[in-house]
């Protein structure tokens, strides 16, 4: 389940430091991600309220609390095939998932560290969503004090440019 936490590592890693095509790969991530949510916001009837806090996700400040955000973000990776079928983050394919959108090898060997460090730290809850959700937080406190969180504001300006 924690793998659904790549899903944001996948945008950490295709902003946090490739060169200037990032903008277009950041792009094109966004844009495919977005479908992905919808598809997943209809799969599971999830309100609309969750679209802030994919919004803002990356904000310091921001505090994720929906419990809805916690199950898309476990449906993005189960369509993303980044979690086994026991729901743990798989390794390898997030690994290949980091690379294939900008990461280069330690990058991508840091991004899932960093998750699977934050599966490990997070004390366990029966409620999947709920867990996911706090490792996404954790994951979010760990990109931040590595300076790779992505401006939220140049993203959507892309995606909407």
């Amino acid at each position: 389940m924690s793998l659904s936490v790549l899903v944001l590592a996948v945008v950490a890693a295709c902003l946090a430091g490739v060169d200037s095509s990032s903008a277009d790969i950041m792009k094109d991530l966004t844009a495919n991600f977005g479908k992905a949510l919808s598809e997943c916001k209809k799969e599971l009837d999830l309100p609309d309220s969750i679209n802030a806090d994919f919004y803002n996700f990356w904000k310091e400040d921001y505090e994720l609390s929906n419990r809805f955000t916690g199950c898309a973000i476990m449906c993005l990776s189960t369509k993303l095939e980044l979690v086994d079928s026991e729901g743990k983050l798989h390794h390898g394919n997030a690994h290949d998932f980091a690379k294939k959108h900008g990461a280069d090898d330690d990058m991508a060997k840091q991004l899932v560290d960093l998750i699977h460090g934050c599966e490990k730290s997070v004390p366990p809850n029966e409620d999947a969503c709920l867990n996911v959700l706090e490792i996404a937080k954790c994951f979010k406190k760990e990109i931040h004090k590595l300076n790779w969180a992505p401006d939220m504001d140049l993203i959507v300006g892309e995606v909407l440019g």
